[in-house]
């Protein structure tokens, strides 16, 4: 079982940039593929990014692609989404979540990972 904080979340003018990390408790850190996700007031939660479990595969929302990057150190246990060129749209709450079972890609899907943080709110102002 991991546990997991996600700090780095606030307010910010569109165009500017944030970084986010969450870290993980325990020992298997590496072990397992990371994502992040979003959900905005009355929208399901949906996915931003992906890495698996060395960071040599991620996988990005459409709406993300070229302005975040998710990348991860192992030794520090944690997970980071660098974004860029922010816009309103992106406010939402983030989440990080960890899938134990497909450590070998990042998947797209909520149901696929199994560990969830508290999430950290991110607002965009235009």
């Amino acid at each position: 079982q991991v546990q997991l904080v996600e700090s780095g979340g606030g307010m910010v003018q569109a165009g500017g940039s944030l970084r986010l990390s969450c870290a993980a408790s325990g020992r298997t850190f590496s072990r397992y593929a990371m994502g992040w996700f979003r959900q905005a007031p009355g929208k399901e939660r949906e996915f931003v990014a992906a890495i698996n479990w060395n960071g040599d595969s991620t996988n990005y929302a459409d709406s993300v692609k070229g302005r975040f990057t998710i990348s991860r150190d192992n030794a520090k246990a944690t997970l980071y989404l660098q974004m860029y060129s922010l816009k309103p749209e992106d406010t939402a709450v983030y989440y990080c979540a960890a899938d134990p079972e497909r450590w070998y890609s990042g998947t797209s899907y909520v149901s696929e990972y199994d560990y969830w943080g508290q999430g950290t709110q991110v607002t965009v102002s235009s």
